[in-house]
């Protein structure tokens, strides 16, 4: 298998947030590119709750977009995850954002796995901590490829002032 690239968002808003998303850069920690600081974010899709810690990844290792998939899933399952509202509160969301492999963005139809998430260019809590760990990221949209700060300033500046960094979680052996 070829070595792709992923970019990844973890989110939590039950329990324990930080312990939940440390749980994330500690399972992926071998393919660890780049971490985001945690940041708080207020809930996104109509539903009351409280509000989220959020971090990005960027990783980079020899697994495959559904791999990158199944991982968040297990994740997900270890941290007792339920899917009883559309989003709803949870204790942990790892969503697959975009994955590259030989510089070509891959390009999903699969219904268990879009690619690129056809809703990361409009919500800050992705795209603020992509940006803290990759000032030149982009991202394809049906528009093309779009910088990632360009996008960000499309984004309503209520919703980008709501991301507020709150903590930076340890990481054991950044690549």
């Amino acid at each position: 298998m070829t070595a792709t690239r992923g970019v990844l968002s973890a989110g939590s808003n039950i329990g324990d947030r930080l312990g939940h998303l440390n749980s994330v850069v500690e399972r992926f920690a071998d393919d660890l590119v780049a971490v985001s600081p945690v940041y708080s974010t207020p809930p996104w899709g109509g539903v009351e709750q409280e509000d989220f810690y959020n971090i990005t990844l960027i990783v980079e290792g020899p697994h495959g977009p559904y791999e990158w998939l199944t991982i968040g899933a297990e994740l997900e399952e270890a941290a007792d995850r339920t899917r009883e509202v559309r989003w709803g509160p949870r204790t942990l969301d790892v969503d697959v954002i975009t994955v590259s492999e030989c510089g070509d963005v891959v390009h999903s139809d699969d219904p268990r796995l879009l690619l690129p998430h056809p809703r990361a260019a409009d919500r800050a809590f992705v795209l603020v901590p992509w940006l803290a760990i990759e000032p030149d990221a982009t991202l394809w949209t049906p528009a093309g490829v779009q910088p990632v700060a360009t996008l960000i300033d499309r984004i309503d500046p209520a919703e980008r002032a709501g991301v507020v960094p709150v903590a930076q979680l340890p990481v054991a052996r950044p690549r």
